[in-house]
């Protein structure tokens, strides 16, 4: 198949990794990827912010930003109408964004097949966290791109519903989780020898990869590393980077363990396996709750002893006490219990770990069959 894939992502972090692995993974199995995007996006470092973009966010009024972001649709249009000419695409495949309606309208005016990615309901995301000036304006954007695709492939069963309260029926909707690359993610080595490799030999070591903000309720850990003392020896290591470093930095000053923890600064995709590798036990501390967390399955394909919240969309993957340890987000002492539990016992570690690792090889959760199943759909729509 040629699938002409359209997004208009612009900052180069977890959504980049969605769209470089499935489009690596339908190129893998043979099929010809045109891939329309925002062009600056190929010049960015991994981690980078999204530019000019972030810089008009902040500096317009809000409305304004919104009719830019719709007029935006105008060029991706002409764009994609030349795509379409030059390469003749079979079917195409879009990543749906708010005020984006350029994929919709390409569908209508060419006929070809399409599939519609939703990672989020992002409406409702942008009137909790960010605010919307044009309700009416985004609603219609929203409600016109998920009736016209042929199918709409939502990464979570809660995220499904918002699709189904909106009216989509259930004929069109098939829910794709995300999933992991398992030959960047395979396992290679013992953990103690990954351990060994960063200086943490002798260490349990707690982990975390990704965006750190407040919210994510490490300074917890924290916490607990000053209450264990040297009983136990734990550090925190976060791969990555974000706003509450600093403030996780200076608690861990405060505290007197300033040397357990770790944080490494954004890390290119190609090391972070080496660095997951070195956890006894990841950390999914918080998760919005549609989200189908890329992190989560790295760590699940690495063999780590997860502990994670008992919420509805990571039930979904995760199963207490099977391949994960779960705790009762409402309770204020129930992270800090599992995660000691968890410390405390190696032979629950090894088990957890591995159940989640058989998880990953039993439901498939891989970016190739990922790949597959949208190849199957765009069959059952008649391409190929």
């Amino acid at each position: 198949m040629k699938i002409l894939y359209h997004h208009r992502i612009r900052s180069k972090d977890g959504q980049y990794v969605h769209i470089d692995e499935l489009t690596q993974a339908l190129h893998a199995l043979g099929h010809e990827i045109i891939l329309v995007g925002p062009p600056a996006i190929a010049r960015e470092e991994f981690g980078a912010e999204a530019g000019i973009i972030s810089y008009l966010k902040r500096c317009l009024p809000l409305r304004l930003y919104e009719v830019l972001e719709l007029s935006y649709s105008l060029w991706a249009y002409a764009r994609l109408r030349a795509a379409i000419r030059r390469h003749k695409p079979d079917c195409i495949y879009e990543r749906y964004n708010l005020f984006q309606v350029a994929g919709a309208w390409l569908k209508r005016t060419s006929g070809l097949p399409m599939l519609l990615e939703v990672n989020a309901p992002l409406l409702e995301e942008r009137q909790q966290y960010g605010g919307v000036a044009s309700v009416r304006l985004a609603r219609w954007s929203q409600n016109y791109a998920w009736t016209t695709a042929d199918f709409l492939l939502p990464v979570t069963e809660v995220l499904a519903g918002y699709l189904r309260r909106a009216g989509i029926p259930d004929s069109r909707i098939v829910v794709i989780p995300n999933g992991v690359n398992l030959a960047r993610f395979a396992r290679t080595g013992n953990r103690n020898e990954a351990q060994r490799r960063l200086g943490l030999e002798g260490r349990l070591v707690l982990g975390f990869t990704g965006f750190v903000r407040e919210w994510h309720g490490l300074a917890r850990v924290i916490e607990l590393i000053a209450k264990a003392g040297e009983a136990i020896r734990i550090h925190l290591l976060l791969v990555g980077d974000g706003p509450a470093r600093s403030a996780l930095e200076e608690q861990a000053r405060r505290l007197g363990v300033k040397g357990s923890l770790t944080i490494t600064g954004i890390v290119p995709r190609d090391e972070v396996a080496r660095y997951v590798a070195a956890f006894d036990v990841a950390l999914q501390p918080a998760v919005v709750p549609y989200a189908s967390p890329l992190k989560l399955f790295e760590y699940m394909a690495l063999g780590c002893a997860i502990v994670a919240p008992a919420v509805s969309n990571l039930q979904e993957i995760l199963v207490d006490n099977q391949n994960a340890l779960l705790f009762d987000p409402e309770s204020p002492d129930s992270f800090s219990s599992v995660v000691s539990r968890v410390c405390a016992d190696a032979g629950l570690r090894e088990r957890i770990g591995a159940g989640a690792a058989r998880t990953i090889i039993g439901r498939g959760l891989t970016w190739e069959n990922n790949a597959k199943r949208v190849v199957i759909l765009f069959q059952a729509l008649g391409v190929g």
